[in-house]
């Protein structure tokens, strides 16, 4: 295995990139003595972004091959001419598809990345086994499955810490768990084992937040005005949460105005800057 030739991918997206994921992986599975990693990097919307990424690309010592998909096609000319000499080669997985059709059809392609089922394969069941995961740790259940996870979310009420935990297993196959915060809440001992690069602490602005749980206890039927929306009481929550996040020393992610998809791409971008890549290798008992 030693002697087998070793390849890293970058994968780099400017949106949650499945589709250039699962065809890298596709068309690496077809070499069965390449030893690979794919290391993924989602929601790239910047030159400076990339910048980034070319800097790290110089410091890998194994061939390399870029694999990535933008709509902006000045984000693709960018990162091709920036990596040009730094990587062994680099390929605009879907423009090229996109572009042939536009032709052969005479019709204009939507600029947005559309994903397309996997079959029922390795990765199909590994999603299935991380769907599982994120419903059997989520709201704090099973401690000891913070020790497990990929990535540990700790919020208060109302951050989003359920349909993250879900968004992320259904599309990355991260193993997640969840834990709601309170200040009157025992924080479990669990906790403080995991490595605080895989924690991630949710929070919001005070008046979004208010804002939120008061149309919660509509929906619910009952008064919005409650100590649960109440700004004061809201403010003592954040104020809890982010002294537990300085003393644990992980990654604060402010959810106020974003997207589940935003959230969920800065995580993974968090967890690709600090080594901790989703590892990718070819499955075992391939033919």
């Amino acid at each position: 295995m030693s002697n087998e030739p070793k390849l890293i991918a970058y994968v780099v997206s400017d949106s949650i990139g499945q589709s250039a994921v699962s065809i890298a992986r596709a068309a690496l599975n077809k070499f069965s003595e390449l030893e690979y990693v794919i290391k993924d990097y989602t929601f790239i919307t910047e030159f400076a972004e990339i910048d980034k990424i070319v800097n790290e690309l110089k410091s890998e010592k194994d061939i390399t091959i870029i694999f990535h998909t933008f709509a902006n096609q000045n984000m693709s000319e960018y990162l091709e001419k920036s990596a040009k000499g730094v990587c062994n080669d680099y390929y605009d997985i879907l423009t090229p598809i996109v572009n042939r059709v536009g032709e052969v059809t005479g019709l204009k392609s939507n600029t947005a990345e559309s994903d397309f089922q996997a079959p029922l394969d390795k990765e199909y069941f590994d999603r299935i086994t991380a769907l599982e995961f994120a419903v059997a740790h989520d709201d704090g259940k099973e401690p000891k499955g913070f020790l497990e996870a990929d990535i540990v979310i700790l919020g208060i009420s109302r951050t989003s810490k359920t349909p993250l935990s879900i968004y992320l297993a259904n599309n990355t196959n991260y193993k997640v768990a969840n834990l709601p915060l309170m200040p009157e809440s025992e924080l479990p001992e669990e906790i403080w084992e995991v490595n605080p690069s895989r924690i991630i602490g949710l929070t919001n602005d005070v008046e979004v937040l208010s804002e939120i749980r008061k149309e919660r206890m509509i929906a619910y039927g009952l008064d919005p005005e409650t100590i649960y929306s109440d700004k004061i009481r809201i403010k003592e929550e954040i104020n809890y949460a982010d002294e537990l996040y300085n003393k644990l020393n992980c990654k604060i992610i402010n959810v106020a105005n974003k997207s589940i998809e935003e959230t969920a791409g800065t995580i993974v971008n968090h967890l690709n800057e600090e080594g901790l890549y989703h590892i990718i290798k070819k499955p075992e008992n391939r033919e």
